[in-house]
């Protein structure tokens, strides 16, 4: 998938094949149906353009999932003090609160997500004891046969009963189930066996349990039904668990932050987004990284939506239109990958797609149906984003083809210097950056034109992310000697793959060169 992705912003190298990551399967039916498939994709314009849209709809509808998921989750969480103190708390102090704490949120991004999740992991683990706790409590106190609502055969019943009004609130059923969507983002900062074990021992018997203890409160108080966890605390832990509550919203939203830088390197990789820089936080995880720019862009957007929707209420409606939208994206391209990279059995995809696809689809219906009321914000903002992705590829793609066709070859080299009037070499190490694999980028001549000294040793380098995982450090820098040799021109491949740790190509880079420099007469040829 990576591969046929790349295929739209950079050129294969033959060099890259002979990497020792690269695996090459036995021809079976499931592999040939993955060839094939991976063929017809390659070979048509409209499934290439249809992919890239559709891929750089999905990464702006995450990006806007990040801008969303911090606003409703504090202003939610503040929320609870107004139902406490009403005469004191009103929804302008609710809403300024909020952006302080969102203000404050952003401000500690700065500290990687490795400081923040040992910060906050005992708040976490105290939230879930605390919900579990309380639901316990109140199911045990008002009514024990709560526990007939996990019998799906209510599903049935409520849309017999209900009809339209059913489809509806399946909306808000949505908000029961936020956060799915962002575990690709904690794959990436922790092992796939932690995020199973806490999502499947710890935080879906917690929410099943929280959740049946809110449906026993709500069988004699129906009145609180629009503020029920707080009416449904005991009176004697309500301020402790509003502090805990605020600060598990606060951890909610660190995944989608950290998932939007993620999602954000990546794209940047592939030429598809503004470059950025971007700072590694752990030598543990690679996956954990800060970036100040789209740092600040998000604490901006989340206060401004903060402050223009200021009630939960509407900014639900766009949430969920976020939430299932990237669901439902995420699900199309899963059932590439089931294709083309699992090369999983053809009959469970199919099932896969009847039931978590038609599981979707409606949910999609659902959200869609309050576009109106707030739902046009994610889309209207996935837009803007997908306007700026597009055009920032377009243009790199146009100026690579550019640098392609008018590369200098390395018989030119000598020439292009000659032409000069004079030209002086100096010690020391020029390093050029090109997208250009192959060749003498036009730069050169434009240098060599305008400066009237060069460097001892002039390189040009090109940084190149491969679709696979890690590329091994001995296989990961190519040079190769430019002729003619007096001139001491070399190019330079860094390859890198997408869970690669790239602090600083470039330091690599000089001090391998470095060496170089100081025995020149002992450099080997390529």
């Amino acid at each position: 998938m990576s591969s046929l992705f790349s295929k739209l912003t950079t050129t294969e190298m033959a060099e890259d094949k002979d990497v020792s990551t690269f695996k090459l399967d036995m021809p079976d039916r499931r592999t040939r149906r993955a060839s094939k498939l991976k063929s017809t994709l390659e070979n048509s314009n409209f499934a290439k353009f249809f992919l890239l849209l559709a891929t750089m709809l999905g990464t702006s509808m995450v990006i806007g999932d990040g801008v969303l998921t911090p606003c409703i989750s504090v202003l939610s969480a503040v929320g609870g003090v107004k139902a406490a103190a009403p005469s004191v708390m009103t929804e302008d102090r609710i809403v300024w609160l909020s952006v302080a704490i969102l203000i404050l949120l952003f401000v500690f991004q700065r500290f990687g997500t490795e400081k923040v999740g040992y910060t906050f992991a005992p708040i976490l683990c105290m939230w879930f004891v605390l919900i579990t706790g309380i639901g316990i409590y109140n199911f045990v106190t008002i009514d024990i046969t709560i526990f007939r609502a996990l019998n799906p055969m209510y599903i049935v019943a409520y849309f017999q009963r209900n009809g339209k009004d059913a489809w509806v609130s399946l909306g808000g059923v949505v908000m029961c189930i936020t956060g799915a969507e962002a575990l690709f983002a904690d794959v990436g900062h922790f092992t796939v066996r932690s995020v199973q074990i806490s999502m499947c021992c710890v935080t879906y018997p917690a929410l099943i349990l929280a959740y049946l203890g809110q449906g026993a409160f709500l069988t004699k108080h129906s009145d609180d039904v629009a503020d029920t966890f707080y009416k449904s605390l005991p009176k004697s832990i309500y301020w402790p668990m509003f502090g805990v509550a605020v600060l598990a919203a606060i951890i909610a939203s660190q995944a989608l932050i950290s998932g939007t830088f993620a999602i954000i390197q990546q794209s940047l990789a592939l030429g598809c987004f503004p470059r950025v820089k971007i700072m590694h936080t752990s030598k543990k995880h690679h996956g954990q990284i800060y970036i100040p720019e789209i740092n600040t862009l998000l604490m901006l957007a989340c206060v401004l939506v903060t402050l223009a929707f200021r009630t939960t209420e509407k900014l639900s409606n766009a949430y969920g239109i976020a939430v299932v939208f990237v669901m439902v994206l995420t699900s199309c391209f899963l059932v590439l990958v089931m294709i083309m990279i699992w090369k999983t059995h053809i009959l469970l995809i199919i099932a896969y797609v009847l039931v978590i696809g038609s599981v979707e689809l409606v949910y999609l219906s659902a959200v869609l149906y309050k576009f109106d009321q707030g739902g046009y914000l994610p889309l209207a903002f996935a837009m803007f984003l997908l306007f700026i992705m597009y055009v920032w590829n377009y243009v790199y793609r146009k100026k690579y083809h550019f640098e392609l066709k008018n590369k200098i070859s390395p018989e030119k080299v000598k020439e292009t210097v000659d032409e000069t009037n004079s030209y002086h070499r100096l010690p020391g190490l020029a390093i050029f950056y090109s997208e250009l694999v192959h060749g003498i980028p036009p730069i050169f001549k434009h240098y060599v034109e305008n400066v009237p000294a060069l460097h001892s040793v002039l390189v040009f380098a090109s940084v190149k992310s491969l679709p696979i995982s890690k590329v091994p450090l001995e296989e990961r820098f190519l040079f190769r000697r430019v002729k003619p040799y007096d001139l001491y021109v070399f190019r330079c491949v860094v390859r890198y793959g997408c869970l690669t740790k790239n602090l600083s190509p470039w330091s690599k880079l000089k001090k391998k060169f470095g060496l170089l420099i100081i025995r020149r007469q002992k450099i080997k040829y390529f």
